[in-house]
């Protein structure tokens, strides 16, 4: 596992085997895999597509690591997409526009640029971390808005022969914090490029927290709302209930709001009416896992190097010089105690992925 340099490079990529990711991902565990590339077109990962199935090598494909937990050693090559255009096509009414971008834009960047320039649809996403590719693998979303509300569809890249092709927002199999490409196609396909569909036509969701006293706070007396003006307030909102990556070591929420069938939901709602939930389309009843998690006195703790946030519980965080497997017993202490108490298993939102160390 000592990192070696090596000139096999495929396309414009630059490869070294035996190398550290620790870059990779925002919890900052240490971690290493066989090798690493960075295409910056998509012919350059279709080579290393081809380059890594003519060698037998395990090819998996990360974004910007923010939802990923990963595990001291990845016996493979990690690619990581570096392409990242982005093209505004206007509808002839210009009401609409067709947002297409590449897998590696960062999705913040995005947000941001859309909605300095009018455009309505994915303002609710901003400050979220990590690249666009990665977007539709668990389907984001925030303040009531999911990245399938806008998207028209995606193309992707074949990790077994390097071909591509088209799949519309039904084939990505979308619900809460989920997809095919959590599923089926789990390791099977690079996202190379997203459609996304925004409007001029003003349509601001500020029914979640404090987004509607913010904007209006914020509003000069007699103007209307704009998306870039919701952006900013959402990133208030987030920037004082979430850490930045870059100073303390997360992964976003780390468990899944449990949703469950409304008779379930209706028995646990009598026991604990304070308890915050939102009810469903489908009937049943999304429930607060930060409160549920809260309400088990574990809301700031600290376990050796790494912790629950004291802001928001859905929070896990790495102070540094930690281990992975400090979080990932965490994890399991903080599932437990809600079970205990509630008799609901909370669902890990971040990927695993890799293998912990022989003996």
């Amino acid at each position: 596992m000592t990192p070696v340099s090596t000139d096999q490079n495929a396309g414009d990529t630059s490869q070294r085997e035996g190398v550290a990711l620790d870059g990779c991902n925002t919890l900052g565990f240490s971690a290493r895999a066989r090798a690493l590339s960075e295409p910056h077109t998509v012919e350059a990962a279709r080579a290393q597509v081809l380059a890594s199935r003519q060698a037998g090598e395990r090819l998996v494909v990360i974004g910007g690591g923010s939802n990923l937990v990963l595990l001291p050693w990845l016996d493979a090559h990690v690619m990581r997409p570096a392409f990242d255009g982005v093209t505004i096509t206007p509808a002839e009414d210009g009401l609409t526009a067709t947002v297409s971008v590449e897998a590696g834009k960062r999705w913040h960047a995005l947000v941001m640029e859309l909605a300095a320039a009018g455009w309505w649809g994915y303002e609710n996403l901003a400050l979220i971390p990590g690249c666009c590719g990665a977007a539709p693998i668990q389907n984001i979303g925030a303040y009531g808005v999911e990245l399938a509300d806008h998207l028209l569809r995606l193309e992707v890249m074949s990790l077994e022969d390097g071909s591509c092709h088209w799949m519309n927002r039904e084939e990505c199999g979308f619900g809460y914090r989920d997809s095919i490409f959590k599923g089926a196609l789990e390791h099977r396909v690079l996202i190379t490029r997203l459609e996304l569909q925004v409007s001029r036509q003003a349509a601001p969701r500020l029914g979640y927290g404090d987004l509607a006293q913010r904007v209006r706070a914020a509003l000069p007396q007699g103007e209307e709302v704009t998306p870039l003006q919701v952006a900013r307030a959402v990133i208030a909102t987030r920037s004082e209930k979430l850490p930045d990556p870059a100073q303390l070591g997360n992964a976003g929420s780390f468990f899944k709001n449990p949703q469950l069938p409304g008779a379930e939901a209706q028995a646990l709602l009598t026991r604990f009416p304070s308890l915050p939930h939102y009810p469903q389309a489908d009937g049943s009843i999304k429930l607060a896992a930060g409160w549920l998690i809260d309400q088990c006195g574990l809301k700031g703790a600290r376990r050796g190097h790494v912790g629950v946030h004291a802001q928001q519980a859905l929070v896990l965080v790495h102070f540094g010089e930690g281990a992975v497997t400090e979080l990932l017993a965490l994890a399991q202490e903080v599932r437990e105690a809600v079970h205990t108490r509630f008799g609901v298993w909370l669902e890990q939102e971040p990927r695993e992925l890799g293998m912990m160390p022989e003996g």
